[in-house]
Order: structure tokens, then C-alpha cells, then sequence
């Protein structure tokens, strides 16, 4: 399965102006790459304008759902679509995105973990609903955003349920870059499955991201990384065969003792 991450920087406040960007760029990467499935970042349409989020925030997802479904369709691509601020149920959620490559929404996961730091609770609504794994092309996979990263019962839960590639949309800080790098090396090598991030670049209301997007083995090689500070396009072949080998060679999921931790 061949990726392609987009590391963006994103207008602040301006979802036509970011999704007309990102679909100049999926038109040159279908193109030029041709890859499988493309990601996209964490809030990509707004940034985090949550004090404007009455003015800025999707209704129900359907502004960018239609225009990522009509892309996918276009191209006959996957698209992680990143997570947007999705006014719905009388409250904003940070809200995750899958189109298969017939245009068909076919998962889509609300951030359970708000941020502290960066006030999320205050205008947003945490998820309520378990993250679940979903399917591509047969392949079963997981999807969390930003902050949940830190919480590894998240990850475990989506492995046990069978995860063979976990994507990570994110717009992680400059200021905690290290926990960014090293937690994404531990879910892959903890949970023997392939890590793929989107994390954003640029600068917002004082806080620099790190974009570091990474692309991930089982092992814990890094098979592509973005820099800190350039937008850039990360394009991968990840050998998903690889996954089930070294759970074989490694029984990890097999020496659990649950029932004592």
C-alpha cells in the first residue's frame, strides 16, 4: 500500500482557502505519485481559531465530507482526511475523517482526549463514542488525533482489535517535539504495527508546530520523516506483510497476562 502525507502549514480561520490547497496538492500527488491513500493533518480547514469556531467550523462534516468524497472518487483514492472542527449535536467536536476511494465516509471518529494547553475543553466537545478500527482494501486500521497519542490503552485497544496500520493527525507543538517523536516509535513498536502522522507546520497565537510527519515500521524504523519547518509531501510503500511476521517472531500480543495488570 503506497502513502502520501501532506505536512502543511495552514490559513488560519479560512477553511475555502485550505481545502482549495489541499486540493491543488492531491491533484499533483495522484498525479506525479500515485499513491494508494493520502493523509492530511489535524483541524486542517480552520487551525486552531476556536474562539471563531460559530464562524468557521463545519455543520455535520458536510462541507469538507462532499469535498473530499468528490476527490476520492475523482481519483480513485483513500483519503485520511485529518480531523475539522464539525458543529454538531449542539456543540463543536474536533472530527476525524475516512473516504474510501468510492466516496464513502466510512469512519468517522470525534477526539476523545481534549488538550489542556491549548484550552480545548473550553470550546470543544470530547467524543463519545469508542475509537474502532475500520477497513481499506481489507486492510484493518486505527485513527487517533493529537493529544491521544499519549494514551496507549488507545492504541493497545485498537492493536487487539486487529489494527494493522495506526494514523496519528495532528497539530503537535514545537515546545514538546521529543514526546511527539518518541511516543509515535512506541506505539509502533509496542503494538507492532505500522504508525503514519500528519502533524502541521507553521505558527499560530504564539505556538509554533513541529511537523515532523512520520511514516513508521513494526520495528520501529523510521521510513520517512518530515521536517520541522517546510511543507513537504512524505511517499511511502509500507510492506504490510511485515506486521503479521514480526507478531509471529515476537508474541507479544500472545504473552499478554491481562487478567493480573
Amino acid at each position: 500500500m503506497k502513502y502520501a502525507v501532506y505536512q502543511m502549514d495552514i490559513v488560519a480561520g479560512n477553511p475555502e482557502k485550505n481545502r482549495k490547497k489541499v486540493k491543488t496538492w492531491l491533484e499533483t500527488v495522484v498525479t506525479t505519485e500515485k499513491p494508494d491513500i493520502v493523509v492530511l493533518p489535524e483541524m486542517w480547514t480552520t487551525a486552531y481559531t476556536l474562539s471563531q469556531l460559530e464562524e468557521v467550523a463545519d455543520c455535520d462534516g458536510e462541507l469538507t465530507v462532499s469535498f473530499l468524497q468528490q476527490i476520492a472518487k475523482d481519483y480513485c483514492i483513500h483519503i485520511i482526511g485529518g480531523s475539522v472542527a464539525n458543529q454538531k449535536e449542539g456543540g463543536f467536536y474536533n472530527s476525524a475523517l475516512v473516504i474510501d476511494q468510492n466516496g464513502t465516509l466510512v469512519y468517522q471518529y470525534d477526539k476523545i482526549h481534549l488538550v489542556p494547553m491549548l484550552d480545548e475543553p473550553r470550546y470543544l466537545t470530547g467524543g463519545k463514542q469508542k475509537a474502532e478500527v475500520f477497513e481499506l482494501n481489507g486492510v484493518k486500521m486505527g485513527l487517533i488525533i493529537c493529544y491521544d497519542l499519549r494514551f496507549p490503552e488507545l492504541a493497545r485497544k485498537l492493536a487487539l482489535e486487529g489494527a494493522q496500520v495506526l494514523h496519528v493527525v495532528a497539530e503537535w507543538p514545537s515546545a514538546r517535539k521529543n514526546h511527539w517523536k518518541t511516543l509515535q516509535l512506541a506505539r509502533a513498536i509496542e503494538n507492532q504495527l505500522f504508525v503514519v502522522s500528519s502533524n502541521r507546520i507553521g505558527h499560530y497565537d504564539g505556538v509554533d508546530f513541529a511537523g515532523t510527519s512520520m511514516i513508521i515500521d513494526p520495528w520501529g524504523n523510521v521510513i520517512k520523516t518530515g521536517s520541522e519547518d517546510r511543507e513537504e509531501t512524505l511517499v511511502a510503500e509500507i510492506p504490510l506483510e511485515q506486521v503479521a511476521q514480526i507478531r509471529k517472531d515476537v508474541p507479544v500480543f500472545a504473552s499478554r497476562v491481562p487478567e493480573l495488570y
